[in-house]
């Protein structure tokens, strides 16, 4: 199987006020940190190799994942300051990626699609870019792929738009030529930028592969959490982190608890997130609310009480 580049340097804007204590492919999901999920799904499919990029709180992803052993992968790291891009990032990777074909991965969402079946359409098109997408049923809030009947990719849609197309389920084949025009060391975004280029350039160079699967979001603290929760009590594994402690008098309904938390005496949580070495003072009750340790800058809305930092989900 070919390597993999996870994407995993970006600012996770859309995650604050979670992204402020961990990267986003960092996070907790279910009880496990989103990126070793993903690779473990890869190694499931038979990649052997994977590249990380890094940039926003870098060590709190290498910390967890390390060479990759416990996924099953070895993996390695690209690093970018500033933080490259869709296709920056693939571009900086490519030493380290050593081969001419390669999986994309993104990471800050989990699907199970077949992977061997987008690689295999992939060889087969001679595409420079393969696209595993689904329909895309939500379009206000998801921007779209606009395919022609072949597969061939004509456009994309904003969200909120009218037009008829598929949703990226986060999952690409590529060849290490499509990224040639893109400069080194240089911020540059892939549909934004890349992949239109190569559309008006060469026609049929960028392809969709349409196939059917779940795709999971961890876009939004909502997102992640509804996502934590369903996987939690489908794979009936605990979503609480390490050395969390929670007093026996206390209630913790629907919530997340990330590493070293500590739920005093007579608190209520309900669909609430709570990260990491937050104390939760005794005799108190909270609902919908993200909850963290401040590090100096709040995002609108969140207001410090007890010294925790709270936020509305």
């Amino acid at each position: 199987m070919i390597p993999a580049l996870v994407l995993t340097a970006g600012l996770a804007t859309r995650l604050r006020p979670l992204s402020f204590v961990r990267a986003k492919a960092a996070v907790p999901v279910g009880g496990e940190p989103l990126a070793r999920r993903i690779l473990r799904r890869l190694a499931v499919a038979g990649v052997t190799d994977a590249v990380l990029n890094l940039h926003h709180l870098p060590h709190t992803l290498a910390m967890l994942i390390g060479d990759g052993s416990d996924a099953g992968v070895r993996v390695r790291y690209s690093w970018e300051n500033p933080v490259l891009g869709s296709a920056g990032g693939p571009r900086r990777a490519l030493p380290l990626l050593g081969a001419s074909t390669f999986l994309i991965v993104n990471g800050d969402t989990l699907t199970d699609i077949d992977v061997a079946a987008v690689v295999a359409d992939h060889r087969r098109s001679g595409a420079l870019v393969t696209m595993a997408v689904v329909p895309n049923n939500e379009p206000e809030k998801y921007g779209g792929v606009v395919a022609a009947k072949d597969g061939t990719v004509t456009d994309f849609s904003r969200r909120g738009s009218a037009r008829e197309s598929y949703h990226f389920v986060g999952v690409q084949v590529a060849e290490a030529e499509a990224f040639a025009s893109v400069p080194e060391a240089t911020p540059y975004e892939s549909v934004g930028a890349l992949y239109p280029a190569l559309i008006h350039a060469r026609p049929g160079s960028v392809r969709a592969f349409v196939t059917s699967g779940e795709f999971l979001d961890i876009g939004t603290p909502d997102d992640y959490l509804r996502t934590s929760l369903l996987l939690g009590t489908r794979e009936g594994s605990s979503v609480h982190g390490q050395n969390a402690r929670v007093h026996g008098s206390a209630r913790v309904e629907e919530s997340v608890l990330w590493d070293d938390v500590e739920v005093g005496e007579g608190v209520m949580l309900r669909q609430c997130v709570v990260t990491d070495g937050v104390r939760v003072p005794a005799d108190t009750s909270w609902i919908g609310v993200t909850m963290r340790r401040p590090n100096g800058e709040l995002l609108p809305g969140e207001r410090v009480i007890d010294g925790i930092a709270i936020g509305s989900l």
